[in-house]
């Protein structure tokens, strides 16, 4: 077991190639194995020093390998902080470090995470994830982060034109709403109910120097819709409340056209709505996106 376990890290260790900056797709592989072949098995064994000397070695190259990443995230956020991707140019990045993002997968029964968030996070997550200050009302649902293929599947799917305004509806640390502008460059709004999320992400913007991202802390309800034409939610809130927020939306429908994305739990209870229709499934599986739409109500 040991001898298999020091041949592991020294293969990572003599792979030069995931010390050059450009290959992150084949660190974070690298990574995974560290943790979940080689630290988890010895971190189930019974310790010996030997088993010691083997888990500080791949500690330490763990941390070699993160300060790659980190070299690179902070050279991405300078270029956007800098005006550097228009929204073809960004799309064309993280398909150079990570493929091509946006597949057919089917759906599976829970939130599926990969490289893309690991990419993601490293790349808007600037600071320490902040805690909760607010006790939430009783149909609120925690806040779970949008997987990022879901905010990549949303964008191409909802093909936004400039004059389209995004709302993300219990948007937490700001991640879709930040991505959908740097995705399609339309105007993106968060709106959040707890103020720590929302102070954390206008922090994230504020680094980022985006223009035409915002987020309001208030409750979703008392919002200003006027200018929405495309709406997310990821569950985040059930029952009357989500029943309220599609009330609310259905009166800026008659202004004009607008199109509902779901992911999670609520989307059952969207595709019940009347004056909407799925234009991709049945709104009935909680963990594929769909698309709703009122246009032909």
């Amino acid at each position: 077991m040991i001898n298999e376990l020091q041949s592991c890290i020294q293969a990572i260790e003599a792979d030069d190639t995931l010390y050059e900056i450009e290959n992150f797709r084949h660190r974070a592989q690298a990574i995974d194995q560290l943790d979940f072949h080689i630290l988890d098995r010895i971190s189930s064994l019974t310790p010996t020093p030997a088993l010691l000397e083997l888990q500080q070695w791949a500690i330490r190259l763990k941390c070699k390998l993160e300060q790659a990443d980190l070299l690179l995230f902070t050279q991405l956020r300078q270029k956007i902080s800098a005006g550097g991707y228009s929204p073809t140019t960004f799309n064309a990045m993280v398909s150079e470090y990570l493929g091509e993002v946006v597949d057919n997968a089917a759906p599976s029964d829970e939130p599926g995470y990969d490289d893309l968030d690991t990419f993601i996070n490293g790349l808007l997550s600037v600071y320490p994830l902040p805690a909760p200050v607010l006790e939430q009302e009783p149909e609120m649902i925690y806040y779970q982060k949008t997987p990022a293929r879901i905010i990549f599947q949303m964008v191409a799917l909802a093909q936004p034109t400039p004059h389209d305004v995004f709302f993300d509806i219990g948007s937490g640390l700001g991640q879709a709403t930040i991505l959908v502008n740097l995705l399609s460059g339309i105007k993106s709004n968060g709106i959040e109910y707890e103020p720590a999320y929302c102070d954390y992400a206008r922090h994230c913007i504020s680094s980022l120097q985006l223009q035409g991202v915002t987020f309001t802390n208030i409750n979703a309800h008392q919002g200003d819709y006027s200018e929405g034409t495309l709406f997310f939610f990821y569950t985040p809130f059930e029952g009357s409340m989500l029943q309220h927020m599609l009330d609310i939306l259905q009166r800026e429908s008659r202004q004009r056209i607008i199109h509902i994305f779901t992911y999670g739990h609520c989307s059952p209870l969207v595709a019940q709505q009347s004056w909407l229709t799925c234009i991709n499934g049945t709104g009935m599986h909680h963990y594929r996106l769909y698309r709703f739409t009122s246009e032909y109500q």
